[in-house]
């Protein structure tokens, strides 16, 4: 059995990470997997959102299998390990990548904690089960937030409430992670992907390019100036011009008839 399912359900892509005996934790070969899924959905013209789960009603994921990854103990690994922070796709093939301009749902199950929380934070939506808890709790080895955490997690919540997180370790429930911004609803206990797939479904159903260039502007505006965030949005906007779908909405809105998309 894989360690990542990779499902596609017409346009829809779920990921699941198939790891429920250990939590979902995420080992060396469970990694490559993920960063291959990813690959795979990016590359995929006819998929449009992507849902990332884990198996079982447990946990999403807990981070990283610490017994499986190896500790930086010769010149080999801490080349292995440098090489993957500047051009590797990141934990779970995605918390590196800012390049993924689909959009991205994250149906939270179970425990997020460490680098399963840092995967939930790359993801667009956080849709969490009403048992989930959330924490960084590698604070009690040693293992440092090195996957989007330390830069995602203030930007989502605030900095206070990251600070808080981060430095006491503690774990928090679904309904204070909702309070907090962390997850954008709680759903009942088994009913997170099946909130995630009918959002997934309403965002497949518009036309996909502004979208994109609207979560790429999204993204790429992060720490520039409002006067260069604007050059950047008016420049994604623009590449939408001359395309069929940028003369089809007005123009069907204008006929009162229902558009007819070509995802161009």
């Amino acid at each position: 059995m894989s360690t990542v399912l990779y499902e596609k359900r017409n346009r829809l892509v779920i990921i699941t990470i198939n790891r429920p005996q250990v939590m979902n934790c995420i080992d060396p070969e469970t990694d490559q997997k993920m960063a291959e899924a990813w690959k795979r959905f990016k590359d995929d013209d006819e998929a449009f959102v992507a849902i990332v789960t884990g198996a079982g009603d447990q946990a999403f994921c807990s981070g990283a299998d610490l017994k499986a990854w190896p500790p930086f103990m010769t010149q080999k690994d801490a080349h292995f390990h440098r090489r993957r922070a500047y051009d590797g796709p990141g934990f779970g093939g995605l918390t590196r990548g800012i390049d993924i301009f689909k959009p991205i749902l994250a149906a939270i199950n179970g425990n997020c904690f460490a680098g399963g929380l840092e995967i939930a934070l790359a993801a667009d939506m956080r849709i969490a089960e009403e048992h989930a808890e959330f924490g960084c709790l590698e604070r009690r080895w040693n293992v440092g937030l090195g996957d989007g955490g330390t830069q995602r997690l203030w930007r989502v919540v605030g900095l206070g409430r990251a600070m808080d997180l981060i430095l006491t370790g503690r774990r928090i429930n679904a309904r204070e992670a909702l309070s907090m911004g962390l997850v954008n609803e709680v759903a009942s206990r088994g009913k997170a992907l099946e909130r995630c797939l009918e959002l997934a479904e309403m965002i497949s159903q518009f036309p996909q390019g502004a979208i994109r260039t609207d979560k790429e502007a999204v993204l790429r505006g992060i720490g520039e100036s409002l006067t260069e965030g604007l050059r950047l949005e008016a420049m994604l906007f623009n590449t939408l011009i001359g395309t069929h779908d940028f003369s089809e909405g007005p123009g069907a809105f204008a006929e009162k008839r229902h558009p007819r998309w070509k995802n161009d």
